[in-house]
């Protein structure tokens, strides 16, 4: 053995055998290595992770001998991550696409000022105040980039950003993120204030006509050799990457159209300068066609560009015949033009080149300019939203709410215009059969649902009507029309005269019901079926529609109360109030719940006590979508509704079970135990599975501490969920006189069935009893003779190790479960370490070694603040390191089976010298 091996396995001996301080990714310090690394087709760590790992290694501050922070020596080893970042940025190709979606600003930014000064740009000097010209080609190439992404940055900083939802609270993640926080507002705002100069050094680039040269993993390995020859070499066009001038101009053009277009917001005639530099790279992008290598343009987004500059700076030369439809839209609502925003949206009926986003914004505009006094653009509004209709009608679209709105009170100008819009927006002789029989449906659609039987016949003699419709399909309409007004007699042929014609009733009542289908107001409910009753007594209209439901425990009671418009009234309170509470429309379900209790009250006590049964559960959900959310603890009042309904005996009272389970579970998340386990009624446990399943819960979370011979409770729920988990056989007797097993079933011996344990347990978000069920069903799954390889879990020692009768238990089904509840456990909390090493052992179990490795990963970072403190003994035990160690191996991660070997209580020389060999073996 050589010295130096001898030195490196004595330092490796002496070792203290904890993970190391700094990144897994230390061992890419050898540039070799990192080479090699980022030659891999789907290398892990990705480049931009290996670029924010060197840099915070390189930014580190340090600390002296009177413990005062020190900023980052400028020692080899930080000079060396600098340059290997800046060579991860070089394989790159310096593409700031991929940089700015990966990367920080503050990273970005101190890669960037780390290339200005490998490139040799004078600290302290302003870039406006020097001449590109004169400047070495990789240097140029440098202030470009950076002053590229200066105002890129200043552009993207002014789009709305969505928020990210935070998971649980970290102090120090928290930290960390206000600090990057702060940095680049801080970084923001510099660029800002040099926005100016940045633009400046950009148009000087647009006059350069030589090709410029960007660093490339060559020329950063000679500068390490000798600082004074890249750029002379770069000079002479022998060293680093060619970038040609047409493609630097097309970048610099679209980035600067992105910054005036930017700007436009506050200085409109900057919107020109925009225009003349989209207009310019879209000439570029033609000239360099598809040999451009480093030139990338999104050129979906610059169209985008390119046409709203057309509406917002049209060209002086253009007529308006030449103008784009946008262009004329905006022209028009500029002037106050509306008549002609009609005309085009009519005309565009037949081309459908306007997006109808675009058309329901115009929509949009002019409705709230109505709303806000204008009483002129009521007329306008509903023309274009009658314009908008037609062509929802003619794509396949339904009729939108706010055509019902303003169609409401139909009068003989309306009529006309819709039916000249319908005659402008399809020609006859070249359209589809389809747009025919769309156009032909919406027009008897509006005829069925016109009250005055005079609008009827505007449409129903109208040419278009009379074209479109065969003559079996007025028949048929007419037939129709009769059932619905039968002292009124119809004619196929239109009519002279028909403002004597009487109106239907039934399209009163037909009206009526569609406003009963859409209206969440009580008092209007009662209003509307004040007047359907009034109309008809024949007709049951809780059954108008098929969406209202309501359980079939409640539905017999309600369908047998005697008063036809109060059987109504309180079916379809309680119908529309379940729905508003599924959907999370909590403030209409409790009016609609409050309404149906004040109704009930007068006449059915059964009823009375069905409506606050669901009020309660109202309110639980209420709070669990809202403050419960945060954290806040739900108020005592609701507590005690929840104790009040677990101890409820009124006889003869229908239940759903639904809240039952939902009440056992709020207890439980709220650490109700005390309760659970000591105050609960004897009938409760033994007529409630949920109320039996919910103590035994409690009482084995405050039983944990204690010692292993007191955990009574453990076994009881152990047996009741062995018992759930159970399967019955059935047997058959052949003509031979043979038994045979013909069939296993879901034992009914169990308090519940599994799928409603399943259901029960996905309604609790404590971590303790989250916790607890998952080692029960772990230590569950264990227990089968087959199993290889055991999963752990916090607690499980806490379990009987065996079964008397381990064939009556469906293992297949424990497996399924197990996956699904920690599935559903770490959608709660993803960073528990427990359910991810469970989550992790899964996967090592059913042989998915990488998904495996990135949970048993993602379970010490998550407890090491990312590594930054060593993990603590209990999570990588010996077992979890040793299971990396496999996936590591069986996955060719040699270096990494080689590190993990280091952390093993006893370190394993013997794999991790093994390691070593078959990394040098398939590296050479």
């Amino acid at each position: 053995m050589s010295a130096e091996a001898a030195d490196r396995e004595a330092a490796t001996s002496s070792r203290p055998c904890t993970p190391p301080q700094t990144s897994w990714f230390e061992f890419l310090l050898e540039e070799s290595l990192l080479e090699k690394h980022l030659r891999k087709p789907c290398p892990d760590p990705a480049p931009v992770q290996l670029i924010v790992q060197f840099l915070e290694q390189a930014s580190k501050p340090s600390v002296n001998e009177q413990n005062q922070v020190q900023p980052p020596p400028d020692n080899k080893r930080n000079r060396i991550l600098k340059l290997l970042a800046l060579k991860v940025a070089a394989h790159l190709k310096w593409d700031l696409d991929i940089l700015e979606k990966s990367l920080s600003v503050p990273v970005l930014n101190m890669l960037l000022n780390e290339l200005l000064c490998i490139s040799k740009v004078p600290p302290g000097t302003k870039h406006v105040d020097m001449d590109l010209a004169t400047l070495p080609p990789t240097t140029a190439m440098a202030i470009l980039l950076y002053n590229r992404w200066a105002i890129r940055t200043i552009v993207q900083s002014s789009f709305p950003v969505k928020q990210a939802k935070p998971g649980p609270p970290q102090l120090s993640v928290m930290n960390q993120m206000q600090q990057e926080k702060e940095l680049t507002e801080n970084i923001l705002k510099v660029l800002k204030e040099q926005a100016s100069d940045s633009i400046l050094v950009l148009e000087a680039a647009l006059k350069l006509n030589k090709d410029l040269y960007v660093h490339t993993m060559r020329t950063l390995d000679l500068l390490a050799v000798e600082p004074g020859m890249v750029n002379g070499e770069t000079e002479s066009s022998t060293a680093g990457l060619k970038i040609r001038t047409e493609e630097m101009q097309c970048q610099v053009c679209y980035d600067l159209g992105a910054a005036y277009f930017q700007q436009g917001s506050t200085n409109s005639a900057v919107y020109e300068n925009a225009r003349e530099k989209f207009f310019r790279t879209k000439e570029l992008i033609a000239e360099i066609g598809s040999l451009s290598l480093h030139c990338t343009i999104d050129e979906k987004r610059l169209a985008g560009y390119c046409q709203a500059c057309d509406v917002l700076v049209p060209s002086s030369d253009s007529t308006s015949q030449q103008l784009t439809p946008y262009s004329q839209v905006h022209i028009c609502l500029r002037s106050g033009n509306y008549q002609d925003v009609v005309k085009i949206f009519i005309e565009d009926n037949l081309t459908f080149s306007l997006p109808i986003q675009f058309r329901q914004s115009v929509l949009r505009e002019l409705f709230q300019k109505a709303q806000q006094g204008n009483e002129a653009l009521d007329e306008i509004s509903f023309k274009v939203c009658a314009c908008n209709t037609v062509r929802d009608i003619l794509e396949g679209r339904a009729i939108s709410v706010q055509f019902n709105q303003l169609f409401l009170r139909p009068n003989k100008e309306k009529i006309d215009f819709l039916l000249e819009v319908c005659s402008r927006s399809i020609n006859l002789e070249k359209a589809s059969d389809c747009l025919k029989g769309n156009m032909a449906a919406f027009l008897k659609n509006v005829c069925l649902g016109l009250e005055d039987l005079q609008y009827v016949f505007m449409i129903s003699s109208h040419e278009l009507f009379i074209t479109l419709l065969k003559d079996e399909e007025r028949k048929l309409l007419v037939d129709q029309m009769r059932k619905r007004s039968p002292r009124v007699n119809l004619c196929i042929k239109p009519v002279t005269s028909f403002y004597d014609i009487p109106a239907s009733a039934s399209v009163n009542i037909g009206q009526l019901e569609h406003q009963l289908i859409l209206s969440v107001d009580p008092w209007r409910i009662r209003q509307i079926l004040i007047e359907l009753h009034g109309m008809t007594s024949e007709r049951q209209f809780w059954t108008v529609s098929n969406k209202w439901e309501v359980p079939s425990v409640y539905s017999g009671v309600i369908l047998g109360i005697k008063d036809n418009l109060t059987r109504d009234l309180v079916y379809i309170l309680m119908a529309k109030g379940l729905h508003c509470s599924t959907v999370k429309d909590f403030s209409h379900a409790k009016q609609l719940f409050a309404a149906c209790l004040e109704l009930v009250t007068e006449f059915s006590p059964k009823l009375r006590q069905v409506m606050l049964n669901e009020m309660l559960l109202l309110d639980i959900h209420t709070h669990e979508a809202g403050t419960g959310q945060s954290g806040e603890r739900p108020p005592s009042d609701l507590i005690s509704r929840v104790r009040g309904y677990l101890e409820m005996r009124l006889p003869d009272i229908p239940l759903r079970q639904v809240i039952a389970e939902e009440c056992v579970a709020f207890m439980l998340n709220w650490r109700e135990n005390e309760y659970l386990t000591l105050q609960v009624p004897t009938f409760l446990l033994q007529n409630n599975p949920y109320v039996k399943l919910g103590q035994l819960l409690a009482a084995t979370c405050k039983e944990l501490p204690g010692p292993k011979e007191s955990r009574r409770t453990a076994k009881d729920l152990w047996e009741v969920v062995v018992q759930i988990c159970s399967v019955s056989s059935q047997h058959k007797r052949g003509n031979d006189g043979r038994v045979s097993l013909i069939k296993q079933r879901e034992s009914t011996l169990g308090i519940m069935y599994r799928s409603e344990l399943l259901s029960f347990i996905k309604k609790l978000r404590e971590p303790l009893v989250l916790t607890i069920i998952l080692s029960l069903f772990v230590k569950l799954h264990n227990v089968r003779e087959d199993i290889v390889n055991d999963i752990t879990a916090e607690h499980i020692s806490i379990w009987p190790s065996s079964i008397p009768n381990l064939q009556s238990v469906d293992f297949e089904a424990v497996a399924i479960t197990v996956k699904e509840l920690v599935r559903y456990a770490l959608s709660i909390n993803p960073n528990t370490h427990s359910w991810l090493i469970i989550q992790a052992d899964i996967y090592f179990a059913t042989n998915q070694y990488s998904a495996a490795l990135h949970y048993y990963l993602q379970a010490g970072a998550v407890c090491s603040d990312f590594f930054n403190k060593a993990v603590p003994p209990d999570v990588y035990t010996d077992q979890v390191i040793k299971r990396m160690i496999k996936c590591c191996s069986l996955l060719n991660c040699h270096t990494q089976v080689a590190i993990l070997c280091q952390f093993l209580r006893e370190i394993d020389y013997k794999t991790a010298f093994k390691s070593l060999q078959e990394q040098n073996r398939s590296s050479s």
